[in-house]
């Protein structure tokens, strides 16, 4: 006869039967896992249970700055460490061993486009830079100073340039740097002789230069490239200037005195020197750069302008020392073939030369 499953006998069967097979049951674990005791048993042959391919992993996208812009700023971090390294060494050669004072005669010549070399110098400039100082200066010599030019007779101080480049061309700017020596006592270890067209194109290349104009004039006989003239008028003010506005504002004459006109020209020569040292404006140095090499011709080199340049920055561009001619250097008188020239009072010209040049 079948057992009652609802006899008390049955349901203790089953209990126990129930309580063996929970106590039994294997942990749960994952499947891949071939760990004893539930993997295959060590030495034995069975394959365990095949292991789930690695899935890759995909690179999260960086969300932030484009590569390129990243080298650019850390390009541009390692150039300003390298400038702060570099003036760091420099700063400490100047305290130790500062380099000689340098004096460099600046030219500007009055030559069109396309004329060669052989004219008059329409800007002469006596810059002096003293690292031991710091100092910077910077003389304007009219250009009509009778002086003894070495080789040749009593003439305007302008002539020097064009007598050097008759007798060899390039010589021109040699011929001026003896006859400053020998009128001057100052020597001359290095100069820089431009153009109407080179100003032009290294202010533009600056973009630009901010002048303060003291006060309005206007030049009715403006020289022009083609031999007229031309009106300019300038407004009291501050304003932004580009190279050939600049050029009229550093050469006009007419509508004023030559001391009037030295003072523009440096005036001119401190703005491009603070437009330069701006680091706003570092990004436009190559193609000052460019048009420097392509218009100056000078025996300044590198080296030198690496070791004068932290004495001007450190001195800036409104703490150079700017002077000019005033009246009671030079007397005007007419020779005896009847040329307008400004006669010099050595006396007071050697007091100046003695304060800025002299050690």
């Amino acid at each position: 006869m079948d057992e009652n499953p609802f006899s008390k006998h049955t349901q203790r069967n089953q209990r126990i039967d129930l309580d063996r097979t929970v106590r039994t049951r294997p942990i749960p674990r994952d499947w891949y896992d071939d760990r004893p005791p539930y993997g295959p048993p060590p030495g034995s042959s069975i394959p365990g249970p095949p292991r789930p391919r690695p899935v890759p992993h995909r690179r999260k996208k960086r969300r932030g700055l484009p590569r390129l812009l990243r080298i650019v700023l850390q390009l541009a971090a390692a150039g300003v460490l390298f400038m702060l390294a570099l003036t760091v060494v420099i700063a400490a050669i100047y305290v130790i061993a500062p380099p000689p004072r340098t004096n460099i005669l600046v030219l500007g010549v009055d030559a069109r486009p396309g004329e060669s070399m052989a004219t008059r110098t329409d800007t002469i400039i006596l810059v002096t830079v003293d690292p031991g100082g710091p100092y910077t200066g910077m003389l304007s010599i009219p250009r009509d100073l009778y002086v003894d030019i070495p080789g040749y007779a009593s003439n305007r101080i302008n002539a020097a340039h064009v007598l050097g480049e008759l007798e060899e061309e390039g010589r021109g700017p040699e011929k001026v740097i003896e006859t400053v020596e020998a009128n001057f006592g100052v020597p001359v270890h290095r100069y820089v002789r431009l153009n109407f067209e080179g100003f032009v194109a290294i202010v533009d290349a600056a973009g630009g230069v901010t002048v303060d104009v003291e006060k309005p004039f206007v030049d009715t006989a403006y020289p022009t490239p083609d031999y007229g003239t031309m009106t300019v008028e300038f407004e009291a003010g501050r304003q932004h200037m580009d190279g050939e506005r600049a050029l009229q504002y550093a050469r006009s004459r007419h509508a004023s005195t030559d001391y009037d006109r030295s003072a523009r020209q440096q005036q001119v020569i401190a703005a491009l020197i603070k437009r330069l040292i701006n680091p706003l404006n570092w990004w436009r140095l190559p193609g000052v750069f460019l048009a420097y090499t392509q218009h100056v011709d000078t025996n300044l080199t590198v080296v030198d302008a690496v070791a004068l340049a932290p004495a001007v920055l450190w001195v800036g561009p409104d703490g150079i020392d700017q002077r000019t001619f005033e009246p009671g250097m030079m007397t005007g008188r007419t020779t005896e073939a009847g040329a307008s020239v400004l006669e010099p009072s050595w006396p007071a010209i050697n007091a100046v030369i003695e304060e800025m040049f002299k050690d």
